[in-house]
């Protein structure tokens, strides 16, 4: 099937049914978000994969008691750096300069221009540009669980404070974006199921200048 076959296919799940999704299909889905692009390829976001059954019912409160957060088979949290510091950002030009074979110091006048900019905006300007990149990923993830035949949930109706604070994420200098649950529909019991995927036409999407 073509991505926009896979697309077609795919739906938010509103109720899943507890089946367990092969590893190397969710392995396959965060390789898609791993590989996405980022600004200045900072790649400044993490997977946290959660399967622990205690620990999504933890979850399930703090995402305002959805079904799908104790139904998925996987949750992954899309956590974003909560700061661009200078230690993290020498990481991924010394890590790039390694694996191209290019000398040290290859890009530091790129860098330091980045350093400089940062250096002129404050932390929560710092997270909301890694959370932009952290929805890259998590968009390209989506497409990658509907290539899958994986169903899966985008989330952003939960309370951030309250699952960093559960998953100790300020500790790595995190903070959560979003979660996307992946599973299996429950056909006999979930609304949406059937029901016409509805976009917006392509006349009043595609604006042509």
């Amino acid at each position: 099937m073509s991505l926009l076959q896979d697309l077609q296919w795919r739906y938010a799940t509103k109720k899943m049914n507890g089946e367990s999704v092969a590893q190397e299909k969710v392995d396959y889905i965060t390789e898609a978000a791993r590989l996405a692009p980022t600004s200045s390829g900072l790649h400044p976001f993490k997977i946290i994969e959660i399967t622990d059954p205690e620990l999504k019912a933890k979850i399930q409160p703090i995402a305002f008691g959805q079904s799908q957060i104790v139904d998925a088979s996987h949750l992954l949290i899309f956590a974003a750096y909560d700061a661009y510091t200078k230690e993290r950002v020498d990481a991924v030009f010394t890590q790039q300069e390694n694996e191209r074979n290019l000398p040290q110091g290859f890009a530091d006048a790129y860098k330091n221009q980045l350093l400089g900019s940062f250096e002129q905006q404050t932390t929560e300007q710092h997270f909301q540009h890694a959370a932009r990149q952290a929805y890259i990923g998590f968009g390209l993830a989506i497409a990658a669980a509907a290539e899958q035949k994986v169903d899966a949930t985008p989330m952003e109706g939960f309370n951030n404070a309250e699952l960093d604070s559960l998953l100790d994420l300020q500790k790595l200098g995190l903070k959560s974006v979003t979660i996307l649950a992946l599973g299996y529909r429950d056909q006999e019991n979930d609304w949406l199921v059937n029901l016409k995927k509805v976009r917006i036409p392509k006349e009043n999407f595609v604006l042509n200048f």
